[in-house]
Protein backbone atom coordinates (compact mmCIF):
# COMPACT_ATOMS: atom_id res chain seq x y z
CA UNK A 1 0.00 0.00 0.00
CA UNK A 2 2.79 2.38 0.96
CA UNK A 3 4.58 1.66 -2.44
CA UNK A 4 1.47 1.99 -4.38
CA UNK A 5 0.99 5.87 -2.55
CA UNK A 6 4.90 6.96 -2.94
CA UNK A 7 4.29 5.84 -7.08
CA UNK A 8 0.85 8.05 -7.00
CA UNK A 9 3.35 10.89 -5.40
CA UNK A 10 5.77 10.73 -8.03
CA UNK A 11 3.40 10.78 -10.92
CA UNK A 12 1.15 13.87 -9.63
CA UNK A 13 2.81 16.30 -11.78
CA UNK A 14 3.04 13.82 -14.65
CA UNK A 15 0.01 15.37 -16.49
CA UNK A 16 0.93 19.14 -15.68
CA UNK A 17 4.62 18.01 -17.56
CA UNK A 18 2.03 16.87 -20.49
CA UNK A 19 0.30 20.25 -20.22
CA UNK A 20 3.54 21.78 -20.17
CA UNK A 21 4.59 20.30 -23.58
CA UNK A 22 1.34 21.72 -25.25
CA UNK A 23 1.44 25.16 -23.43
CA UNK A 24 5.03 25.81 -25.03
CA UNK A 25 3.73 24.43 -28.36
CA UNK A 26 1.23 27.05 -27.89
CA UNK A 27 3.58 30.24 -26.93
CA UNK A 28 5.07 29.18 -30.17
CA UNK A 29 2.64 29.38 -32.42
CA UNK A 30 1.75 33.36 -31.03
CA UNK A 31 4.99 34.25 -31.21
CA UNK A 32 5.04 32.93 -35.02
CA UNK A 33 2.15 35.20 -35.81
CA UNK A 34 3.99 38.17 -33.84
CA UNK A 35 7.39 37.64 -35.60
CA UNK A 36 9.51 37.21 -38.75
CA UNK A 37 7.86 37.21 -42.00
CA UNK A 38 4.22 37.95 -40.33
CA UNK A 39 5.50 40.95 -38.71
CA UNK A 40 7.39 42.32 -42.21
CA UNK A 41 4.41 42.06 -43.94
CA UNK A 42 2.42 44.17 -41.19
CA UNK A 43 4.63 46.80 -41.10
CA UNK A 44 5.28 47.19 -44.77
CA UNK A 45 1.44 47.83 -44.99
CA UNK A 46 1.97 50.29 -41.89
CA UNK A 47 5.09 52.05 -44.52
CA UNK A 48 7.71 51.12 -42.08
CA UNK A 49 11.22 51.04 -43.03
CA UNK A 50 13.44 47.83 -42.38
CA UNK A 51 15.31 49.15 -39.71
CA UNK A 52 12.33 49.88 -37.87
CA UNK A 53 10.96 46.45 -38.34
CA UNK A 54 14.27 45.06 -37.31
CA UNK A 55 13.76 47.38 -33.86
CA UNK A 56 9.91 45.82 -33.60
CA UNK A 57 11.34 42.50 -34.52
CA UNK A 58 13.71 42.74 -31.27
CA UNK A 59 11.04 43.79 -28.86
CA UNK A 60 11.05 40.27 -27.51
CA UNK A 61 14.79 41.37 -26.49
CA UNK A 62 13.90 44.85 -24.87
CA UNK A 63 11.20 43.18 -22.94
CA UNK A 64 13.51 41.12 -21.25
CA UNK A 65 14.66 44.29 -19.40
CA UNK A 66 11.45 43.89 -17.50
CA UNK A 67 11.95 40.48 -16.44
CA UNK A 68 13.81 42.24 -13.18
CA UNK A 69 9.99 43.31 -11.90
CA UNK A 70 9.54 39.70 -11.69
CA UNK A 71 12.20 39.04 -9.24
CA UNK A 72 9.83 40.92 -6.85
CA UNK A 73 6.43 39.21 -7.89
CA UNK A 74 7.51 35.86 -8.02
CA UNK A 75 7.31 36.06 -4.33
CA UNK A 76 3.79 36.26 -4.16
CA UNK A 77 2.98 32.32 -4.77
CA UNK A 78 1.35 30.51 -5.87
CA UNK A 79 3.02 32.23 -9.01
CA UNK A 80 -0.09 30.74 -10.95
CA UNK A 81 -2.59 33.52 -9.49
CA UNK A 82 -1.32 36.41 -11.62
CA UNK A 83 0.84 34.29 -13.88
CA UNK A 84 -2.41 33.61 -15.98
CA UNK A 85 -4.13 37.25 -16.13
CA UNK A 86 -1.21 38.74 -17.20
CA UNK A 87 -1.02 36.07 -19.93
CA UNK A 88 -4.36 36.53 -21.13
CA UNK A 89 -3.92 40.51 -21.50
CA UNK A 90 -0.74 40.57 -23.11
CA UNK A 91 -1.74 37.71 -25.55
CA UNK A 92 -4.58 40.55 -26.26
CA UNK A 93 -2.54 43.26 -27.05
CA UNK A 94 -0.38 40.69 -29.75
CA UNK A 95 -3.99 39.99 -31.19
CA UNK A 96 -4.59 44.18 -31.68
CA UNK A 97 -1.58 44.31 -33.70
CA UNK A 98 -3.60 42.81 -36.26
CA UNK A 99 -6.52 45.42 -35.56
CA UNK A 100 -4.10 48.46 -36.27
CA UNK A 101 -4.55 48.48 -40.28
CA UNK A 102 -8.22 48.82 -40.02
CA UNK A 103 -7.59 52.43 -37.27
CA UNK A 104 -9.07 55.23 -38.89
CA UNK A 105 -5.79 57.05 -38.17
CA UNK A 106 -2.72 58.77 -40.39
CA UNK A 107 -0.17 55.99 -41.22
CA UNK A 108 1.96 57.25 -38.59
CA UNK A 109 -0.76 56.95 -35.79
CA UNK A 110 -0.97 53.39 -37.16
CA UNK A 111 2.42 52.75 -36.54
CA UNK A 112 2.60 54.29 -33.33
CA UNK A 113 -0.17 51.57 -31.42
CA UNK A 114 1.20 49.07 -33.68
CA UNK A 115 4.38 49.77 -31.38
CA UNK A 116 2.73 50.30 -28.76
CA UNK A 117 0.33 47.30 -28.58
CA UNK A 118 3.27 45.11 -29.24
CA UNK A 119 5.85 46.55 -26.84
CA UNK A 120 3.35 46.09 -24.16
CA UNK A 121 2.45 42.44 -25.23
CA UNK A 122 5.76 41.84 -24.97
CA UNK A 123 6.77 43.58 -21.98
CA UNK A 124 4.29 41.25 -20.23
CA UNK A 125 5.55 38.09 -21.16
CA UNK A 126 8.68 39.01 -20.27
CA UNK A 127 7.21 40.10 -16.56
CA UNK A 128 5.96 36.27 -16.41
CA UNK A 129 8.70 34.48 -17.91
CA UNK A 130 10.88 33.63 -15.16
CA UNK A 131 8.33 32.62 -12.77
CA UNK A 132 6.47 30.65 -15.24
CA UNK A 133 9.84 29.15 -16.54
CA UNK A 134 10.70 27.97 -13.09
CA UNK A 135 7.41 27.18 -12.27
CA UNK A 136 7.24 24.35 -15.27
CA UNK A 137 11.08 23.64 -14.89
CA UNK A 138 10.67 22.48 -11.26
CA UNK A 139 8.46 19.78 -12.17
CA UNK A 140 10.74 17.88 -14.37
CA UNK A 141 13.09 15.44 -12.32
CA UNK A 142 17.19 16.19 -12.50
CA UNK A 143 18.54 14.26 -14.69
CA UNK A 144 15.98 13.87 -17.51
CA UNK A 145 15.99 17.98 -18.19
CA UNK A 146 18.03 17.62 -21.52
CA UNK A 147 15.81 14.86 -23.12
CA UNK A 148 12.41 16.45 -21.83
CA UNK A 149 13.35 19.82 -23.06
CA UNK A 150 14.26 18.17 -26.67
CA UNK A 151 10.54 16.06 -26.29
CA UNK A 152 8.97 19.69 -25.73
CA UNK A 153 10.75 21.46 -28.62
CA UNK A 154 9.60 18.76 -30.63
CA UNK A 155 6.28 19.01 -30.45
CA UNK A 156 6.36 22.61 -30.57
CA UNK A 157 8.25 22.36 -34.09
CA UNK A 158 6.25 19.81 -35.54
CA UNK A 159 3.15 21.55 -34.58
CA UNK A 160 5.10 24.83 -35.39
CA UNK A 161 5.52 23.73 -38.84
CA UNK A 162 1.84 22.14 -39.24
CA UNK A 163 0.55 25.10 -37.74
CA UNK A 164 3.04 27.92 -40.45
CA UNK A 165 2.10 25.99 -43.55
CA UNK A 166 -1.30 26.27 -42.73
CA UNK A 167 -1.38 29.92 -41.71
CA UNK A 168 0.86 30.85 -44.74
CA UNK A 169 -0.98 29.05 -47.25
CA UNK A 170 -4.45 30.97 -46.19
CA UNK A 171 -2.83 34.48 -45.50
CA UNK A 172 -1.31 33.58 -49.27
CA UNK A 173 -4.72 32.74 -50.89
CA UNK A 174 -6.86 35.85 -49.48
CA UNK A 175 -3.73 37.97 -50.85
CA UNK A 176 -4.05 37.06 -54.38
CA UNK A 177 -7.22 36.99 -54.10
CA UNK A 178 -7.37 40.34 -53.84
CA UNK A 179 -8.44 40.38 -49.91
CA UNK A 180 -4.76 41.20 -47.74
CA UNK A 181 -7.17 42.78 -45.48
CA UNK A 182 -8.60 39.08 -44.64
CA UNK A 183 -5.29 38.23 -44.24
CA UNK A 184 -5.12 40.26 -40.77
CA UNK A 185 -8.36 39.23 -39.43
CA UNK A 186 -7.50 35.67 -40.13
CA UNK A 187 -4.13 36.38 -37.98
CA UNK A 188 -5.88 38.21 -35.09
CA UNK A 189 -8.58 36.00 -34.61
CA UNK A 190 -6.30 32.92 -34.78
CA UNK A 191 -4.51 34.75 -31.91
CA UNK A 192 -7.85 35.00 -29.72
CA UNK A 193 -8.50 31.21 -29.89
CA UNK A 194 -4.24 30.34 -29.17
CA UNK A 195 -4.79 32.93 -25.96
CA UNK A 196 -8.36 30.68 -24.93
CA UNK A 197 -5.72 27.47 -25.51
CA UNK A 198 -3.03 28.82 -23.51
CA UNK A 199 -5.27 29.95 -20.66
CA UNK A 200 -6.64 26.74 -20.35
CA UNK A 201 -3.24 25.10 -20.22
CA UNK A 202 -2.16 27.36 -17.27
CA UNK A 203 -5.22 26.81 -15.13
CA UNK A 204 -4.92 22.83 -15.38
CA UNK A 205 -1.74 22.76 -14.78
CA UNK A 206 0.02 22.14 -11.11
CA UNK A 207 2.14 24.20 -8.94
CA UNK A 208 4.89 22.79 -6.90
CA UNK A 209 4.96 24.26 -3.22
CA UNK A 210 7.73 26.33 -2.59
CA UNK A 211 10.54 24.13 -0.26
CA UNK A 212 11.85 25.90 2.38
CA UNK A 213 12.18 29.51 3.53
CA UNK A 214 12.32 32.43 1.24
CA UNK A 215 15.55 33.86 1.66
CA UNK A 216 14.74 37.93 1.87
CA UNK A 217 15.54 39.81 -1.51
CA UNK A 218 17.92 42.32 -0.47
CA UNK A 219 19.70 39.12 0.43
CA UNK A 220 19.36 37.64 -3.28
CA UNK A 221 20.57 39.86 -5.28
CA UNK A 222 23.37 40.57 -3.39
CA UNK A 223 24.68 36.91 -3.09
CA UNK A 224 23.86 36.51 -7.01
CA UNK A 225 26.02 39.29 -8.06
CA UNK A 226 28.72 38.00 -6.11
CA UNK A 227 28.18 34.41 -6.64
CA UNK A 228 31.21 34.06 -10.20
CA UNK A 229 29.62 31.00 -11.10
CA UNK A 230 26.62 32.43 -11.69
CA UNK A 231 28.57 35.48 -13.70
CA UNK A 232 30.47 33.80 -15.58
CA UNK A 233 27.42 31.32 -16.89
CA UNK A 234 24.96 34.53 -17.13
CA UNK A 235 27.68 36.33 -19.57
CA UNK A 236 27.06 33.72 -21.96
CA UNK A 237 23.56 33.81 -23.26
CA UNK A 238 24.17 37.98 -22.84
CA UNK A 239 26.96 37.29 -25.14
CA UNK A 240 24.38 34.90 -27.56
CA UNK A 241 21.64 37.87 -27.49
CA UNK A 242 24.25 40.47 -29.01
CA UNK A 243 25.64 38.15 -31.63
CA UNK A 244 21.89 36.40 -32.43
CA UNK A 245 20.11 40.65 -32.02
CA UNK A 246 22.99 41.88 -34.60
CA UNK A 247 21.14 39.72 -37.33
CA UNK A 248 18.18 37.87 -36.67
CA UNK A 249 15.93 40.72 -36.40
CA UNK A 250 16.81 41.65 -39.79
CA UNK A 251 16.15 38.40 -41.68
CA UNK A 252 12.05 38.76 -42.06
CA UNK A 253 12.55 42.12 -44.17
CA UNK A 254 15.18 40.37 -46.10
CA UNK A 255 13.66 37.61 -47.43
CA UNK A 256 10.14 39.72 -48.34
CA UNK A 257 12.01 41.98 -50.12
CA UNK A 258 15.59 41.33 -51.12
CA UNK A 259 14.98 37.89 -51.65
CA UNK A 260 11.69 38.55 -52.62
CA UNK A 261 10.06 35.17 -50.80
CA UNK A 262 6.26 34.54 -50.70
CA UNK A 263 4.64 33.71 -47.31
CA UNK A 264 4.57 30.32 -48.88
CA UNK A 265 7.53 30.38 -49.18
CA UNK A 266 8.55 31.39 -45.46
CA UNK A 267 6.68 28.64 -44.76
CA UNK A 268 7.70 25.84 -46.80
CA UNK A 269 11.72 27.13 -45.52
CA UNK A 270 10.01 27.26 -41.88
CA UNK A 271 8.82 23.83 -42.36
CA UNK A 272 12.15 22.13 -43.61
CA UNK A 273 13.82 23.79 -40.62
CA UNK A 274 11.59 22.90 -38.00
CA UNK A 275 11.87 19.10 -39.42
CA UNK A 276 15.57 19.49 -38.78
CA UNK A 277 15.31 21.09 -35.63
CA UNK A 278 13.32 18.28 -34.58
CA UNK A 279 15.34 15.86 -35.70
CA UNK A 280 18.05 17.22 -33.62
CA UNK A 281 16.41 17.73 -30.81
CA UNK A 282 16.78 14.43 -29.11
CA UNK A 283 20.58 13.82 -29.95
CA UNK A 284 21.46 17.26 -28.19
CA UNK A 285 19.32 16.73 -25.37
CA UNK A 286 21.27 13.11 -24.86
CA UNK A 287 24.44 15.02 -25.40
CA UNK A 288 23.69 17.40 -22.21
CA UNK A 289 22.67 14.57 -20.24
CA UNK A 290 25.26 12.74 -20.78
CA UNK A 291 28.20 15.22 -21.03
CA UNK A 292 27.19 18.45 -19.76
CA UNK A 293 24.73 21.50 -21.56
CA UNK A 294 28.45 23.25 -21.56
CA UNK A 295 29.53 20.56 -24.29
CA UNK A 296 26.01 20.86 -25.61
CA UNK A 297 26.42 24.55 -25.90
CA UNK A 298 29.94 24.13 -28.30
CA UNK A 299 28.41 22.24 -30.28
CA UNK A 300 25.43 24.92 -31.42
CA UNK A 301 27.41 27.58 -31.32
CA UNK A 302 29.73 25.93 -33.67
CA UNK A 303 27.05 25.03 -35.72
CA UNK A 304 25.65 28.53 -35.51
CA UNK A 305 29.32 30.21 -36.75
CA UNK A 306 28.78 28.38 -39.81
CA UNK A 307 25.34 29.31 -40.11
CA UNK A 308 26.20 33.15 -40.21
CA UNK A 309 28.87 32.25 -42.89
CA UNK A 310 26.49 31.08 -45.67
CA UNK A 311 24.25 34.20 -44.01
CA UNK A 312 27.70 36.05 -45.08
CA UNK A 313 27.13 35.08 -48.53
CA UNK A 314 23.52 35.06 -49.40
CA UNK A 315 22.18 37.17 -51.74
CA UNK A 316 19.39 37.12 -54.21
CA UNK A 317 20.55 34.78 -56.88
CA UNK A 318 21.17 32.26 -54.59
CA UNK A 319 18.78 33.31 -52.51
CA UNK A 320 16.46 30.38 -52.18
CA UNK A 321 19.13 27.54 -51.88
CA UNK A 322 21.91 29.70 -49.27
CA UNK A 323 18.72 30.79 -47.21
CA UNK A 324 17.31 27.75 -46.56
CA UNK A 325 20.63 25.95 -45.62
CA UNK A 326 21.39 28.93 -43.11
CA UNK A 327 18.31 28.58 -42.04
CA UNK A 328 18.44 24.95 -41.17
CA UNK A 329 22.02 25.51 -39.85
CA UNK A 330 20.29 28.23 -37.59
CA UNK A 331 17.37 25.97 -36.05
CA UNK A 332 19.78 22.85 -35.75
CA UNK A 333 21.77 25.06 -33.14
CA UNK A 334 18.97 26.47 -31.64
CA UNK A 335 17.66 22.84 -30.60
CA UNK A 336 20.13 23.00 -27.50
CA UNK A 337 21.44 26.60 -27.27
CA UNK A 338 17.82 27.88 -25.83
CA UNK A 339 17.70 25.07 -23.50
CA UNK A 340 20.96 24.86 -22.98
CA UNK A 341 21.61 28.52 -21.59
CA UNK A 342 18.33 28.36 -19.36
CA UNK A 343 20.00 24.68 -17.89
CA UNK A 344 23.66 26.47 -17.34
CA UNK A 345 21.61 28.10 -14.42
CA UNK A 346 20.11 25.22 -12.94
CA UNK A 347 23.01 23.50 -12.83
CA UNK A 348 24.77 25.86 -10.60
CA UNK A 349 22.45 28.39 -9.12
CA UNK A 350 21.03 27.43 -5.82
CA UNK A 351 17.37 26.22 -6.25
CA UNK A 352 15.99 29.40 -3.96
CA UNK A 353 17.91 32.07 -6.52
CA UNK A 354 16.97 29.83 -9.70
CA UNK A 355 14.21 32.50 -10.33
CA UNK A 356 16.10 35.76 -9.75
CA UNK A 357 19.05 34.20 -11.54
CA UNK A 358 16.99 33.60 -14.69
CA UNK A 359 15.40 37.36 -14.26
CA UNK A 360 18.79 39.10 -14.18
CA UNK A 361 20.29 37.24 -16.69
CA UNK A 362 17.42 37.57 -19.22
CA UNK A 363 17.36 40.90 -18.27
CA UNK A 364 20.79 41.76 -19.08
CA UNK A 365 20.58 39.34 -21.60
CA UNK A 366 17.39 41.68 -23.47
CA UNK A 367 18.87 44.90 -22.64
CA UNK A 368 21.93 44.28 -24.24
CA UNK A 369 20.64 42.44 -27.11
CA UNK A 370 17.95 44.81 -28.20
CA UNK A 371 20.48 47.70 -27.82
CA UNK A 372 22.76 45.84 -30.25
CA UNK A 373 19.68 46.23 -32.76
CA UNK A 374 19.11 49.43 -32.29
CA UNK A 375 22.47 50.27 -32.71
CA UNK A 376 23.07 48.08 -36.36
CA UNK A 377 19.90 49.73 -37.37
CA UNK A 378 21.39 53.12 -38.04
CA UNK A 379 23.67 50.61 -40.37
CA UNK A 380 20.83 48.94 -41.79
CA UNK A 381 19.69 52.05 -42.96
CA UNK A 382 22.94 53.61 -43.95
CA UNK A 383 24.01 50.92 -46.74
CA UNK A 384 20.27 50.60 -47.99
CA UNK A 385 20.57 54.43 -48.12
CA UNK A 386 23.83 54.66 -49.95
CA UNK A 387 24.75 51.38 -51.49
CA UNK A 388 27.83 49.21 -50.38
CA UNK A 389 29.74 46.77 -52.75
CA UNK A 390 33.11 44.80 -52.90
CA UNK A 391 35.00 44.22 -55.75
CA UNK A 392 32.12 45.70 -58.15
CA UNK A 393 29.45 43.26 -56.21
CA UNK A 394 26.61 44.29 -54.08
CA UNK A 395 26.72 43.39 -50.71
CA UNK A 396 23.44 43.87 -48.87
CA UNK A 397 23.15 44.94 -45.21
CA UNK A 398 22.02 41.66 -43.82
CA UNK A 399 25.18 40.08 -45.09
CA UNK A 400 27.19 42.81 -43.36
CA UNK A 401 25.07 42.28 -39.98
CA UNK A 402 25.56 38.30 -40.59
CA UNK A 403 29.22 38.53 -40.69
CA UNK A 404 29.58 40.54 -37.30
CA UNK A 405 27.51 38.00 -35.98
CA UNK A 406 29.78 35.22 -37.25
CA UNK A 407 32.27 36.93 -35.59
CA UNK A 408 31.02 37.82 -32.20
CA UNK A 409 29.75 34.06 -32.03
CA UNK A 410 33.22 32.85 -32.75
CA UNK A 411 34.14 34.76 -29.49
CA UNK A 412 31.20 33.42 -27.41
CA UNK A 413 32.42 30.12 -28.05
CA UNK A 414 36.11 30.65 -26.84
CA UNK A 415 34.30 32.15 -23.80
CA UNK A 416 32.77 29.01 -22.58
CA UNK A 417 35.48 26.57 -23.57
CA UNK A 418 38.13 29.00 -21.72
CA UNK A 419 36.06 30.26 -18.78
CA UNK A 420 32.82 28.12 -17.99
CA UNK A 421 34.42 24.36 -19.13
CA UNK A 422 36.91 25.06 -15.47
CA UNK A 423 33.15 25.58 -13.31
CA UNK A 424 32.17 22.56 -11.14
CA UNK A 425 28.43 21.45 -10.43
Amino acid sequence: MNTQIQTETKDIYKTSRLLYIIEAAVEYFVTILVGGAYLATLTEAAGMSDALTGILSAFTSLGCAFQFVSIFLARKTPVKRWVIPTAIVSELMFALIYLTPFLPFTSENKSLFLIIFLLGAHVLTQIIYSPKMNWFMSLIPNGTRGVFTAKKEMVSLIGGMVFTWGMGSLVDMLEESGNKEGGFILCGATLLVLMLSHTLTLVFSREKPQEGTKTPLREVLPELIRDKKFVGVAIVPVIWAVANNVAIPFYGSYQIKELGFSLGTVALIAAICSISRAVASIPMGKLADRFSFTNMLCVCYGIQIVSFAVATFTVPQNGLVFYTIQSVLHYVAMAGINSGQVNLIYDFVDPSRRTAALAVKNTAAGVLGFLATFVVSFLITYIQTTGFSIFGQTVYAQQVVSAIGLVITVLLTLYLNVVVRRFKR
